[in-house]
């Protein structure tokens, strides 16, 4: 099963790179190229696009103005050389935020979160009332299957073999689930800090190279974490 998908830069070098990367993707199929947001909107209406490689800066109107512009945007990974959009890609549902220039591992990485994303929206939900955009997580634990909108969990705490869900209503679900189990199946909003914690980005209030603070809850980041941690930390 391949996604299309369409690069928007303006950059030559960058789009050469990017095309050069989806080419390595068994999973991918590049549908086209655009050098402005005017032009993938034409592209948009005329194509059917699974996945978006979007730079910020370009002529006439931005990367963040055209997705906010767009009614039903198709999946979104920023692929960029400023690091101060970041917060604002994440709090439109981006899958991932890229700087330049861009390694085949970290650009890996970002597909396999899309796909990650792209499974939990093709899930059944329970209930006939979705809200266009949100990303419904299910978990079977013993019989029964819970599902929820990921948009509603601050965090997940690993507790030997079961995790306890913090949501924002302040309510916590224990499941007997492995860390590792939701990790994988959570979307590019979460990011791993501990190994007994994960967190949803968009709960951060103030982060650090050795801590997180959600309010008034502080998580400590892991030694084997910190890379991660500290990637996100530079975006």
């Amino acid at each position: 099963m391949k996604a299309t998908c369409l690069i928007v830069d303006d950059e030559p070098l960058a789009v050469q790179l990017l095309k050069k990367h989806v080419s390595e993707m068994d999973n991918l199929l590049l549908a086209g190229t655009c050098t402005n947001a005017v032009e993938a909107s034409s592209f948009l209406k005329q194509h059917r696009v699974e996945l978006l490689f979007l730079d910020i800066q370009m002529p006439r109107i931005t990367g963040i103005d055209f997705l906010k512009a767009l009614q039903f945007p198709p999946a979104v990974i920023i692929t960029t050389a400023h690091r101060e959009y970041a917060l604002e890609g994440y709090n439109l549902d981006i899958v991932d935020y890229l700087l330049k220039p861009i390694t085949f591992e970290r650009f890996l990485a970002s597909v396999e979160r899309f796909w990650r994303r792209n499974q939990n929206n093709n899930r059944t939900p329970l209930t006939d009332i979705t809200v266009p955009g949100d990303i419904y997580l299910s978990i079977k634990s013993g019989t029964k299957i819970y599902q929820f909108n990921e948009s509603e969990i601050v965090y997940i705490e690993s507790i030997r073999d079961f995790i306890q869900i913090h949501f924002r209503d302040e309510k916590k679900l224990m499941l007997k689930y492995r860390i590792s189990q939701i990790e994988a199946e959570l979307s590019g909003s979460f990011i791993r800090v501990h190994k007994s914690y994960i967190v949803n980005k968009k709960s951060i209030t103030t982060l650090s190279a050795n801590t997180i603070e959600m309010g008034k809850m502080i998580i400590p980041v892991g030694e084997r974490f910190k890379t991660e941690v500290e990637r996100f930390l530079k975006l």
